[in-house]
């Protein structure tokens, strides 16, 4: 490989690096600026090339505010903690039904608001769910870092990553369904099962009474409208086979404004609760990637799937998927997946493979996805400790056997 691609590729691989541990405390959106603004001053990517790249990731960037829009207005509204006071009720003192509740709410809130908001907002609700009814909180917890990887591609909605990958390529709704309804059934199910089988002995404790279970006031039902209005707009979008940016942006925006209007709360508070620095940090992994790809690697990727046939095609891409999301992190993983796909022209079934490679094999190391590290750092908020070991030796049960169902059951229907 020549001088320059190598300087390349050691950026891209510094910036993943710093990206994921977060030197001197800096937020990850700065290492990814940094690596990008790297490659442009160094001449290694034509600064029209990595505008162009930026420019790209329109429908991304629009999709992600919305999506916080909505689960910051929920969070606020204290919808999350509600939902979860409820599946403490319903549990009536038992362990697995709590677990059994949970888990659903976790995968609700990840089909339909994305496994980010699983990761971010529910999580304190649960631990905090868990403290009331003197539950090990461990068990509950890791239900909302493993549904947010498991449940990721029920819908396209339900994973940035996806707008990531097939990017101006989104399937519409029906042809999206085709293809994942069932692998995206086995991985929750498989998911849910090694999970109960693992924490069986917590589970067998009984649990303390749950709090009373408040009201639903206005404002917790307008929250949960703007939640519902905002899923039903995508599934809509979806189902014609729009481009999700501007409808999540509009739906977000429209529901935030809603509860603000009936709350009389002033917006400032809403707008500083948004991770907007996710949207440079997306923009300066697009530049890292179309750098990787201007030095030729990727396009030797390309031809090399292009070359195998189509079962093995599916494999390849989803196995391969899961390691490179685990060793890089899936964000980049799938930026990379997105610019591989239209290269190798690769066809749907294949595609489909390496998204869910990209989007499920993440469940096996701490660092695999976006939404896991968001979780760690809800978690150490709380005062908990999971270390990256024991998280890969439970990913190590959990995640193998649900991405082999799910794509055995791809290349069955393919």
């Amino acid at each position: 490989m020549a001088v320059p691609h190598t300087l390349t590729w050691l950026i891209a691989a510094a910036t993943t690096l710093a990206i994921l541990l977060r030197p001197w405390r800096l937020p990850e959106y700065l290492w990814a600026c940094v690596g990008a603004g790297a490659l442009v001053a160094l001449g290694l990517l034509p600064a029209e090339r990595a505008g162009h790249a930026m420019l790209r990731g329109t429908d991304v960037y629009l999709f992600l505010v919305g999506m916080m829009l909505v689960a910051e207005v929920a969070r606020q509204e204290g919808l999350f903690d509600w939902l979860a006071l409820l599946a403490a009720d319903h549990a009536a003192g038992s362990a697995r039904r709590l677990f059994d509740l949970v888990f659903l709410v976790g995968t609700l809130v990840t089909v339909f608001l994305s496994n980010d908001a699983t990761a971010v907002v529910l999580t304190p609700a649960v631990y905090a769910v868990a403290r009331a009814v003197k539950a090990p909180p461990l068990p509950y917890l890791f239900i909302c870092a493993f549904v947010a990887n498991a449940a990721s591609f029920v819908l396209p909605i339900s994973n940035p990553a996806n707008l990531v990958v097939f990017g101006a390529r989104m399937p519409a709704l029906a042809p999206w369904l085709a293809h994942f309804a069932l692998p995206s059934l086995l991985a929750v199910g498989c998911t849910y099962a090694t999970l109960r089988l693992v924490f069986r002995a917590e589970l067998a404790q009984p649990l303390e009474a749950s709090p009373p279970l408040p009201p639903m006031t206005p404002r917790l039902r307008m929250a949960a409208c703007a939640v519902a209005l905002t899923a039903v707009t995508l599934v809509a979008a979806s189902a014609l086979g729009y481009p999700l940016g501007w409808p999540t942006l509009a739906a977000g925006a429209l529901s935030a404004l809603l509860v603000l209007l009936r709350s009389r709360a002033s917006p400032w508070r809403l707008l500083k609760g948004v991770a907007w620095g996710v949207v440079p940090l997306v923009a300066g992994l697009f530049v890292l990637v179309e750098g990787m790809a201007a030095s030729g690697a990727l396009q030797q990727l390309a031809a090399l799937m292009r070359g195998l046939p189509a079962g093995a095609a599916s494999w390849a891409a989803g196995v391969g998927a899961a390691v490179a999301g685990n060793l890089v992190n899936n964000l980049p993983a799938g930026l990379m997946a997105g610019t591989l796909v239209g290269m190798a022209d690769l066809s749907a079934g294949t595609t489909a493979a390496l998204l869910i490679g990209i989007d499920l094999g993440p469940n096996l190391s701490i660092s695999g996805s976006l939404a896991t590290l968001l979780w760690l750092l809800a978690v150490r908020r709380e005062g908990m400790h999971v270390s990256a070991l024991g998280f890969l030796r439970l990913g190590a049960v959990v995640m193998p056997p649900a991405l082999v169902l799910a794509l055995a059951a791809l290349w069955i229907a393919g």
